[in-house]
């Protein structure tokens, strides 16, 4: 489809608000609703197309309908299915997408309560410990991997549209299945909030002191326990089923460093270990990359979108009916 589509954002937080800044700096059409009057109205002060509260986001809806929007969802895992449900209701048929950063529920959620929409699931990998309008910027997403889910039945029409709008965000999109998805964000994402929460509650157990002379390795370890509670909750127990083993690799990883530490008084293992695995992860990431073209009308389009994927690479762009990749 060469039309670009309206983009109605339904949540305007740091995701979502930073969704309906950059669509707008990119040349899109887009207006936004929100249950949170606050941020609606704060949206609305800095120009842009927002309404917020309950009647808000089914007005959102219907004139996402009327325009054939795409629809992004922007809310957390735990209001998911009571949007879809709405938006069954008020734009059936309609292409979403989301902003969740967990994907297996998403789709499930979709097929379960909107079965006539077409959905692409996505998550950018970008944000901070700051939440709600205010800490929206429309540069959120510049250089962030965006991923962007695809399975047996997805429809590649409406998968490029949606790695499109991700791409005109300022993202470099990345095409994977939403259970590879969870289990690497459970590894990357998920489990470092689990830890930066233990380690800030250690720190402050040792009191004034330990305030005072907490400093950069204390604050980068714990950056993102400043996060809002209930989301951090929603994104760890949303993804249980793949976040329980990675948690099983880290109490392994843990009892082997106390038990070194207690037989032997030695850590050697534990710190080089991770020395080394840090520095394979950032040869990876800046490995040189071998450009790789995919025909969207090929029989096995879906398979070697997932392969550039898997591999670390991510899509560049489109020719036609082509997708446009680096993979290293």
């Amino acid at each position: 489809m060469n039309t670009v589509r309206d983009v109605c954002v339904i949540g305007l937080g740091l995701l979502g608000g930073s969704v309906l800044r950059a669509a707008v700096a990119s040349g899109r059409k887009a207006w936004g609703a929100s249950t949170s009057v606050a941020d609606a109205e704060a949206a609305t002060a800095d120009g842009f197309d927002a309404r917020g509260g309950d009647g808000a986001v089914a007005d959102a809806l219907s004139r996402a309908a009327a325009t054939d929007a795409v629809v992004v969802l922007a809310v957390p895992l735990t209001a998911v299915r009571s949007v879809l449900t709405r938006i069954e209701q008020h734009a059936p048929g309609c292409l979403v997408t989301d902003v969740t950063s967990v994907k297996a529920p998403v789709h499930d959620a979709a097929r379960a309560v909107a079965p006539s929409v077409t959905f692409v699931g996505g998550h950018p990998m970008a944000g901070t410990a700051e939440s709600g309008w205010r800490a929206s910027t429309p540069t959120l997403f510049d250089g962030a991997a965006w991923v962007t889910t695809l399975d047996g039945s997805t429809d590649l029409s409406a998968w490029r549209e949606v790695a499109t709008l991700a791409l005109d965000l300022g993202a470099r999109v990345v095409p994977l299945d939403a259970d590879t998805h969870d289990e690497t964000v459970a590894r990357i994402s998920h489990v470092g909030h689990l830890l930066a929460a233990v380690l800030a509650s250690v720190g402050a157990a040792g009191g004034p002191v330990a305030a005072s002379l907490a400093a950069g390795s204390f604050a980068d370890g714990t950056r993102v326990a400043g996060t809002r509670p209930e989301l951090v909750q929603a994104m760890t127990e949303g993804n249980r089923d793949a976040l329980l083993p990675v948690v099983d690799e880290v109490l392994g990883a843990l009892g082997a460093a106390r038990g070194s530490l207690a037989s032997t008084g030695g850590l050697a293992a534990t710190i080089r270990s991770g020395h080394d695995a840090l520095r394979r992860m950032a040869e990876q990431r800046d490995a040189p990359t071998t450009p790789v073209r995919v025909r969207l009308d090929a029989p096995d389009a879906p398979e070697a979108l997932l392969s550039i994927g898997h591999r670390g690479g991510h899509v560049t762009g489109f020719d036609g009916d082509v997708a446009l990749a680096d993979v290293p």
